[in-house]
């Protein structure tokens, strides 16, 4: 009878101890998921307004350790940064938007983009209304260079008596970490992109002369170029597209490391050469697609990669 227990007692061990670890295995993969969102709080200052999302204050660490993959040398030395509260626009800005803007305005964008073929940029005839694909006025307007932005910007604030204007860096890196460490607000996995954000994938590789070449994630978003904003799921704090779909442009100059930073969140003045640009497009792979994730250029150059947001200060 004793030797009967014992082998009874053996078998319920063995069948508990798959359960035990399928239990372990998900709960460790629940701690490397995406942050749940939190109460999202936004607001628009007229009907044709980006919606805003208000961002809570806080401190973060700005930048990427060495051993992050991907790591850039101008992505360091990590510095801890406190932020004041502020409302980022809960998307790009898109195309509609945009020309709503230079049909009250008149203003004029030039007829000049670096726009991909063959699988390079050159500098070609194109403009936001002509990016070298096709797009609609949902999609992020592009082809928008740091002077584009601004002027749109000044326009807005006018409009609305608000004070509208590009995040400083800062900022935007804080917004796009989503109150995670990680290097990606959705979790460890790059190959998860496809639920979060619109960059190079599988779906580029297949419709994009050249991008067989990209790094690319190895997923599939059903987008090739932009994607309609908001097409994906957001970060935790309720913000869609801070990684990839276009670049967006900062307030801040670009400097070639962190020495020196401001640690209070306001932009980080310069010689004004070139401009910072934050968040990766559809045409980066693994290694652009982080939150440390940095880019310049000239403020009036303009590229069918490159977008805007806006932040506007709280009273």
């Amino acid at each position: 009878m004793r030797n009967l227990l014992g082998l009874i007692v053996a078998l319920l061990c063995l069948m508990w101890m798959p359960t035990q670890a399928a239990e372990q295995a998900k709960a460790v993969k629940a701690s490397k998921a995406a942050p749940a969102p939190r109460a999202v709080r936004t607001f628009k200052d007229c009907p044709s307004c980006p919606k805003m999302v208000v961002i809570r204050s806080g401190s973060f660490d700005m930048g990427s350790p060495s051993s992050e993959a991907g790591h850039s040398n101008d992505e360091g030395p990590v510095h801890s940064v406190k932020v004041a509260a502020f409302a980022l626009s809960m998307t790009e800005i898109t195309r509609g938007q945009f020309a709503a803007f230079v049909k009250k305005t008149k203003y004029n964008t030039a007829d000049k983009c670096w726009t991909l073929e063959g699988g390079k940029f050159e500098d070609r005839k194109g403009s936001w209304r002509e990016p070298g694909y096709l797009q609609d006025d949902k999609h992020p307007v592009t082809c928008i260079n740091w002077n584009d932005a601004k002027a749109y910007a000044k326009w807005l604030s006018r409009k609305t008596g608000k004070p509208y204007r590009l995040p400083t860096e800062a900022e935007w890196e804080y917004a796009a970490r989503g109150n995670t460490s990680r290097a990606r607000y959705w979790g460890t996995n790059p190959d998860e992109a496809c639920s979060y954000a619109n960059a190079a994938d599988k779906t580029a590789q297949a419709q994009i002369h050249g991008a067989t070449s990209w790094s690319a994630h190895n997923c599939k978003d059903g987008f090739a170029y932009t994607a309609p904003v908001g097409s994906f799921k957001p970060n935790a704090f309720g913000l869609n597209d801070m990684l990839g779909n276009v670049w967006e442009w900062t307030e801040d100059s670009y400097h070639n490391n962190y020495e020196g930073a401001p640690t209070d969140g306001s932009a980080w003045k310069g010689d004004d050469a070139k401009r910072v640009l934050r968040g990766g497009s559809w045409n980066n792979g693994t290694q652009n697609t982080r939150a440390a994730i940095r880019n310049s250029n000239k403020p009036a150059l303009r590229f069918s990669i490159f977008g805007f947001r806006l932040a506007r200060k709280l009273p």
